[in-house]
């Protein structure tokens, strides 16, 4: 995203660390894309956000087991309207942003993007491009509206919501149900669809979120489980697996505390049963910190 940005006029620093930052520095940053490719060089990089200083926006992202540590590095480069864009999958970095930085500073976001870094230095950028902002209060604001503007110049797909925490819920919905079977199974989406057994699950992974969420006081029902069943069916490429799984066949850590975990634990707090997700949750916490 930053590199798109970029590409349509932004002054971007790059945070990263590393190889992947030495890589930066030293030839720039490129992204290979069925959209072009686009690189960045010379490329603004640094490990230390108290290099760069005050910041109209950032982007954070950082799996969701750095996000605290990241939000208080970065607080050096919060002027009184900067933003920051959490990326996260799940529902819980909004609030732990808002706890660090305050409400003031917080916007929820939800990309849809899929991609990796196929070498230091180097995104390959597979399928999907949207990113979805919202201010808390569902305000249009100003530097929301300048985001959009700005991504017209670039492939980026930036959609400013009226109800960002409804679009946060609808992207968990999706993502508990196909990362939790794309684990266990350690199988793409084609070979899970197309067996019965597997795909009734999705359904019950599927109520299972959607009842939690109504407890919760999400405007959900039905519809969003049918819906979701047919994003599910006929959009996901048959050779997804779901970044989940990729952390643990890599032996990285795994973001499962605020995937399933959360499910779980607001099930617990609305006395409902979340048995396909507790079975996720229990089933990978012994290798939640990594090889």
């Amino acid at each position: 995203m930053g590199a798109r940005l970029t590409e349509a006029g932004a002054q971007v620093t790059f945070i990263a660390r590393g190889g992947h930052l030495a890589a930066i520095r030293a030839n720039g940053l490129r992204v290979t894309s069925p959209q072009g490719e686009v690189h960045i060089n010379p490329a603004m990089a640094t490990d230390d956000p108290g290099d760069v200083g005050e910041v109209d926006l950032i982007l954070l992202g950082v799996k969701l087991y750095d996000v605290e540590t990241a939000v208080t590095e970065l607080l050096p480069m919060l002027g009184a309207e900067t933003g920051i864009v959490s990326l996260q999958n799940g529902i819980d970095a909004p609030a732990m942003i808002t706890r660090i930085a305050g409400a003031a500073h917080c916007i929820p976001g939800v990309a849809l993007l899929n991609g990796e870094i196929a070498a230091p230095g180097v995104i390959q950028h597979n399928a999907m491009n949207a990113l979805s902002v919202g201010e808390l209060d569902g305000r249009i604001s100003p530097r929301l509206e300048a985001l959009r503007e700005l991504a017209k110049g670039s492939v980026l797909d930036v959609a400013v919501s009226a109800d960002i925490g409804l679009e946060l819920w609808r992207k968990f919905l999706r993502l508990t149900a196909i990362s939790g079977m794309s684990t266990l199974t350690r199988l793409p989406m084609s070979r899970i669809r197309e067996n019965a057994a597997s795909w009734k699950l999705i359904g019950e992974a599927l109520r299972e979120t959607v009842a939690v969420a109504q407890a919760e006081g999400v405007e959900f029902g039905e519809r969003d489980i049918e819906e979701t069943r047919t994003f599910l069916r006929d959009i996901i490429p048959d050779t997804w697996r779901g970044s989940l799984y990729e952390d643990l066949h890599a032996g990285r850590r795994l973001e499962v505390e605020w995937l399933h975990g959360t499910i779980c634990r607001l099930g617990e707090k609305h006395g409902l049963e979340t048995p396909f997700h507790r079975i996720v949750h229990g089933a990978l916490m012994p290798h939640a910190d990594g090889a």
